[in-house]
């Protein structure tokens, strides 16, 4: 469904130039629930910048359901992430004069969806995600692990193709941060969600399939958790962490 190939991004000018990422390759299955993790300046957040179209490659090709979305013209780039990509940051980016409904339902608002469908996809997610009886609150009035579910809801609502996460827990407390990675398993789970998520918490990374470490802007190594149990697959996670060098506290 997703294809990384060989892709390079440069920062700088002629006289200083940083390599932020160095000939990166990985493919994501429909499906496929991914952490990537790294030390700061390992090209983590880059890597889902340039994935996102945030940011664009200085060379190779990424590729989301064979379009090439590192070639994208400008005019279609806004339409394109409304209809393929789900975002879900650190901070909630939930709009405050909306209530927790009209912030889920606003992608589908904008393809002006038909009023009374936009309810019923809202509350359909919103179940899903355990939200449905807050819907009619504004986000000044939630918690911050509601927030974030309401951003994960807002990021699928619309069937797109592909969430992407950036720290979805980094600002919540320990309680909140595990009922936001409980609930990303059920998407992925139950409704097939596909999940390229970021993060600096090998705790979080043990709810993935598959880890992705990267240093230098390389892949380093990866892990796939297959049948092992979450706690083994944690550990085996800080296993990896300690071979990377460095100052571990940066990362865990």
């Amino acid at each position: 469904m997703l294809q990384i190939q060989n892709i390079e991004k440069y920062y700088g000018n002629k006289n200083q130039v940083t390599k932020a990422l160095d000939r990166v390759s990985f493919h994501v299955d429909d499906g496929e629930f991914i952490a990537i993790m790294g030390a700061s300046g390992s090209g983590k957040t880059t890597l889902l910048n340039c994935i996102s179209t945030i940011d664009t490659v200085s060379a190779g090709k990424i590729l989301l359901d064979g379009t090439d979305i590192s070639d994208l013209p400008q005019s279609a780039l806004a339409q394109f992430r409304r209809k393929k990509l789900g975002f879900v940051f650190q901070e909630f980016n939930l709009l405050d004069t909306l209530t927790v409904e009209e912030n889920i339902g606003l992608a589908l608002s904008l393809n002006h969806e038909n009023p009374h469908t936009v309810k019923e996809q809202v509350l359909q997610v919103a179940e899903l995600l355990g939200i449905a009886d807050i819907l009619q609150k504004f986000p000044y009035q939630i918690s911050g692990g509601q927030k974030q579910r309401a951003a994960c809801a807002r990021a699928i609502v619309a069937g797109q193709t592909l969430l992407l996460a950036d720290e979805p827990t980094g600002a919540l407390d320990s309680k909140a941060s595990k009922n936001l990675l409980e609930v990303m398993s059920r998407m992925n789970r139950e409704i097939n969600a596909t999940i390229l998520m970021v993060t600096h918490d090998a705790y979080g990374a043990s709810y993935a399939g598959r880890v992705l470490f990267l240093k230098d802007g390389r892949i380093f190594n990866e892990l796939f958790r297959g049948g092992r149990s979450r706690t083994v697959f944690y550990h085996e996670i800080l296993d990896v962490l300690a071979l990377l060098g460095g100052d571990i506290s940066d990362i865990i």
